[in-house]
């Protein structure tokens, strides 16, 4: 029996007996495509569009996403690697000559060691030639062994010192670090630069005085620019001078019943408690505003002699005076100002 064959010759059309054998592609229309033709051969028209996919839709914004990525991972793993280069190969803190602060990588425990070194600035500052032996104990135990004893003083003179604070903690590396102290010495404010040492771990740490230490001048105070002139209520003024010397007397005597009678409603302060006496109201500065205001208030006090009980009866000659500036906020009720808070004032107006 012959097999017939199962090519298709010309187009099939929709009476085709054999057409259900050959199952007809979703994309043909069923039109040959020579009717789309004109008897001369043009095209008479669009034919039927056949849906494709090229396979390439959006793939270029998938390559752009993935060199994003792999960008991003490259700056990652740099930065990862170069950090802790840097820190292995960066020089310790303080060796170019300048003033440094304390180096973050290094360990050093630099509030012991200042606490240390201004123990040590304690005794160091201070001395007396007639009591050298009590130095030379003192200084023992911050300084190495084999140190000579007065460590640079040669026992004779005094010289005396306070006020030490730390001023500075310059780190050199993980075990050597030089501290910075600010100290009144015979009245004059100055410098001393200590260097330290330590050794041991974190929890047996120890220090010692690793040189000889050095006399520095502190630094000049800096120059003050003159305020903006400031607009004055010189009618306020006069409204608050007779209200605050009352005030200001209350204040010093600290009375809470007599410093009532000044404050606004609600609000409770302490006095001085005859500590010092109100000898003078000597300026208030009042601003333009409304029915509160920030004002400056200049007072002098006289301070009583040592061991002086309550308020001395008057004035005498020679009573220490002492000048001072307040920051006072007032508030006025009616036809009278209130004291609401005091503090110092920022700076002088």
């Amino acid at each position: 029996m012959a097999r017939r064959s199962t090519v298709q010759h010309g187009p099939r059309t929709a009476g085709d007996p054999e057409q259900s054998a050959y199952p007809r592609s979703p994309y043909d229309s069923g039109v040959p495509e020579d009717e789309w033709l004109t008897p001369q051969g043009r095209r008479k028209g669009r034919g039927p569009r056949r849906l494709r996919w090229s396979g390439g839709g959006g793939r270029w914004l998938l390559w752009i996403g993935r060199a994003i990525l792999w960008a991003l991972i490259v700056v990652i793993v740099v930065n990862g690697v170069r950090a802790p280069f840097e820190r292995m190969t960066r020089q310790p803190s303080g060796q170019t000559g300048t003033v440094t602060s304390t180096s973050p990588d290094s360990g050093f425990p630099t509030s012991a060691a200042a606490a240390f070194a201004t123990q040590f600035a304690g005794v160091y500052l201070n001395f007396d030639g007639e009591k050298p032996e009590d130095r030379s104990a003192s200084l023992a135990p911050f300084l190495p062994e084999g140190a000579q004893q007065q460590f640079g003083w040669n026992a004779n003179g005094r010289m005396s010192a306070g006020a030490i604070q730390v001023h500075e903690v310059t780190v050199r590396d993980a075990d050597n670090a030089t501290v910075v102290l600010a100290a009144l010495v015979n009245g004059r404010r100055m410098l001393l630069s200590v260097p330290v040492y330590r050794s041991g771990g974190e929890k047996s740490t120890r220090f010692v005085v690793a040189g000889l230490p050095a006399l520095l001048p502190a630094p000049k105070p800096a120059p003050l620019a003159p305020p903006p002139p400031a607009a004055r209520d010189g009618l306020a003024e006069a409204e608050l001078k007779p209200q605050l010397r009352g005030f200001f007397e209350a204040y010093a005597e600290g009375d809470p019943a007599k410093l009532q009678r000044f404050l606004a409603s609600g609000v409770l302060l302490d006095g001085l408690g005859n500590s010092m006496v109100f000898a003078e109201l000597k300026d208030v500065v009042v601003p333009p505003g409304g029915s509160t205001r920030e004002v400056n208030a200049t007072v002098v006090w006289r301070v009583p002699a040592p061991g002086a009980t309550g308020a001395p009866s008057g004035e005498s000659d020679g009573q220490a005076t002492l000048e001072q500036t307040y920051a006072l906020g007032v508030e006025k009720q009616g036809d009278k100002w209130y004291v609401r808070s005091i503090g110092g004032a920022a700076r002088a107006g």
